[in-house]
């Protein structure tokens, strides 16, 4: 899949929900990118901000749209990655500020 099709295939689906990709479409083109490149490399989409172990079931709160996303967007406005926001968040009615990492530190990989 190309990265403008994912793109489009998750704003179709995403928007309807409430979150809305981060108005930095470069940003955006980057993440989703490496949200490709974990789908050849694990078979799966896990966050590109995270590690990943290679193991779905370990990952699956990491699988993008991952399981902190709704909290960080309702307290943030933002995921973790700044992929999805809320439509305040894009348009600067809320102030941007770092997301902190929600995923418990057990659950990252030791390399």
């Amino acid at each position: 899949m190309e990265v403008e099709q994912l793109y489009e295939m998750l704003r179709k689906m995403q928007e309807p929900k409430g979150y809305f990709f981060s108005r930095d479409k470069e940003w955006v083109l980057d993440i989703l990118r490496g949200l490709l490149t974990n789908k050849e490399r694990y078979g799966y989409m896990s966050c590109p901000c995270r590690l990943a172990s290679r193991d779905r079931e370990k990952d699956k709160d990491i699988i993008c749209p991952c399981v902190y996303r709704a909290p960080d967007v309702e307290e943030y406005g933002s995921c973790y990655c700044n992929l999805y926001v809320s439509k305040e968040w894009n348009e600067d009615k809320i102030p941007h500020v770092y997301v902190p990492e929600r995923r418990p530190p057990e659950k990252t990989p030791i390399l």
